[in-house]
């Protein structure tokens, strides 16, 4: 099997046009059988969806579920197992996988921002009263900005859905994984490799983690979190 393509290429593959695979992932699929059966997943999730609707779901639908819900709800994990079953429903950007005891958060930061390197390039959901939104659904309170956000989606990650924010910040540019239901408290995790550095630290409904070239900017964004944005709990 190629180390070239992985089962996290698949899966997104997969997601994003379930009906038109490459090369690459069809050989990948011949050879994992892991993949087949998520494949074969999604498969009959599209058929059930298309017995039901006969109209595209619009984009960004999976990111205004969570954009509208009101920040004064008492149970906000209940918002993020809503807004990643509907998701994964229509098969446009959920990916159930179960996290490993020995997951390295950082590590998987750093191989979330190679997977999408559009989010340097594209403009997405770049409003700040969103981005405010999402931090207080997530259980943080910005008393001041962060940053400026250039780009901002709900992903797959470990345990669910999470969000992935690219932010301009007087340190330099960064990106932020706000991962929900893995409680890494106590642990600072650190992760350097393919010329990025990943911190993953302990917040809201589960941990985030900042992402960036340099080690300096890392240091500098999060003592940006750590001044500007309050953790409930």
């Amino acid at each position: 099997m190629s180390t070239n393509y992985t089962c996290m290429d698949l899966r997104r593959e997969k997601l994003a046009d379930p009906k038109r695979l490459s090369a690459a992932a069809n050989a990948h699929l011949a050879e994992c059988p892991n993949c087949r059966r998520f494949a074969q997943g999604i498969d009959a999730t599209e058929i059930k969806a298309a017995q039901v609707l006969n109209v595209p779901v619009p984009e960004g639908l999976s990111d205004r579920v969570l954009l509208r819900v009101h920040r004064g709800q008492k149970r906000p994990w209940r918002l993020w197992a809503i807004a990643a079953a509907f998701v994964f429903s229509f098969g446009i950007g959920m990916v159930q996988w179960q996290p490993r005891p020995d997951t390295d958060y950082a590590k998987f930061a750093i191989e979330h921002v190679r997977h999408e390197p559009q989010s340097f390039t594209t403009h997405r959901l770049a409003d700040p009263s969103r981005f405010q939104l999402v931090m207080a659904n997530f259980g943080g309170t910005m008393k001041t900005p962060i940053g400026k956000v250039s780009y901002m989606r709900l992903c797959p990650v470990p345990n669910g859905t999470g969000w992935h924010i690219v932010l301009e910040t007087e340190a330099g540019p960064a990106t932020l994984l706000l991962i929900p239901g893995e409680d890494i408290s106590g642990a600072v995790l650190e992760a350097k490799f393919d010329g990025l550095t990943a911190r993953a630290l302990p917040g809201g409904q589960g941990y985030y983690a900042i992402v960036a070239e340099t080690p300096e900017i890392v240091d500098a964004v999060e003592k940006l979190m750590k001044e500007r944005v309050s953790w409930k709990g």
